[in-house]
This record gives C-alpha cells, structure tokens and sequence, in this order.
C-alpha cells in the first residue's frame, strides 16, 4: 500500500491505540492504492517476475511497473504450438528506468512476445535494497491526504448540498480526486500509445 496505516492516523489525530476506525481506513487505504495504479496507468508497487507481453516487431516496450530494476529474460512466440521460446543473447538498453529498448525487433508483426522483469516502487514501511528506488515522498504524500479527505467527508458522500433546519446553507464540492492528488499523478503518468 502507498502508505501505512499509523501515517494516516497521524494525519487525522488518531491515537494509536484506537482501533475502532482501522478497517475501514485500511480499505480505503487499499481502494486508493489500486485508484492511483489505475489512474498512472501502471503498477507502482515494486513486483517482483512482472511479466509484460508485447507485438514482436516493436522495438521500444514500456513497461508496465518501473523504475526497472532487472530484466530475467525475454520470450518469443510465433505459434500455439511452439509456445513460448527464451531467446538468448538478447541485446538491450534501459531508457529512463521505464522503456526497454530493443537492438533488433524480435519477429514479424504476427508474433507475440514478452520480457519477465523485476519492477516498481519500494512501499512505505520496508527497507529499498541495493539497486531499488523507495517510494517518491509526493505519492505518499498525495494518498495520505486522498485518505484522509475521504474519511473525514465520508458520511457526506453523494451530497450535493444541505441547509439544516434554521441553519447555515452548505454546498459540498464534487471530487472525485483532490486537485493537488490528481496533479501528483500526472506527474506519474505512464503514457500509452
């Protein structure tokens, strides 16, 4: 997850010991998570053996989970009953941490093939090894205040105004995501062609 969840409780004022609203912050927590892979296009947790599949004619893969940190193999398949075929020896380069660019194209535009590799950002709460790139500050920071606006505006939801009895009118913005959020994410964005 983009972030833990005592980090959340800090945010809110939440004491530690207070355990009656963790579940529910942690499934936010968890919809968030998969909200902003959605949202950048890729996966930001670092994974390890992702495998990407792409047309065997192109030459330049972006690769669904980066900052890469290891490439395994690649793999060719030009029929259902060769399957699938390690090729060896394949010539490489690693652009920006996100883009495999290939020497040579490996087929015909009718093959399919797919490179195994090692992915992603290291998540809050562990420790980024040798060669492993920690989670960007912004991120977490960006999923902590999504979390939070959304607990603290949770029982408003689907609102779109209300004027108590005898009371001050109030009208609620309708966010999907919080500005300075869906900025931070732009910022993430894998682009897809």
């Amino acid at each position: 997850m983009l972030t833990q969840l005592s980090t959340i409780k800090t945010r809110l004022a939440i004491d530690p010991f207070d355990l009656k609203n963790d579940a529910i912050l942690a499934n936010a927590l968890r919809a968030i998570t998969a909200r902003f892979d959605k949202e950048t296009n890729r996966t930001l947790a670092r994974t390890v053996n992702v495998i990407d599949e792409f047309a065997a004619d192109e030459t330049e893969i972006r690769v669904c989970s980066y900052p890469i940190e290891t490439v395994t193999k690649f793999e060719l398949k030009e029929s259902e009953a060769t399957g699938w075929v390690e090729q060896i020896g394949t010539d490489f380069l690693i652009r920006h941490n996100c883009v495999l660019s290939l020497l040579l194209p490996f087929a015909t535009y009718r093959a399919q093939a797919r490179v195994t590799y090692t992915g992603g950002y290291v998540m809050p709460g562990t420790t980024a090894g040798a060669g492993q790139t920690p989670l960007p500050d912004d991120l977490e920071q960006a999923a902590v205040e999504q979390v939070s606006y959304w607990f603290q505006n949770r029982d408003k939801l689907g609102l779109m105004r209300n004027r108590p009895y005898l009371g001050t009118y109030e009208q609620f913005a309708q966010l999907d995501l919080l500005l300075s959020t869906a900025a931070v994410l732009k910022r993430y964005e894998r682009m897809s062609f």
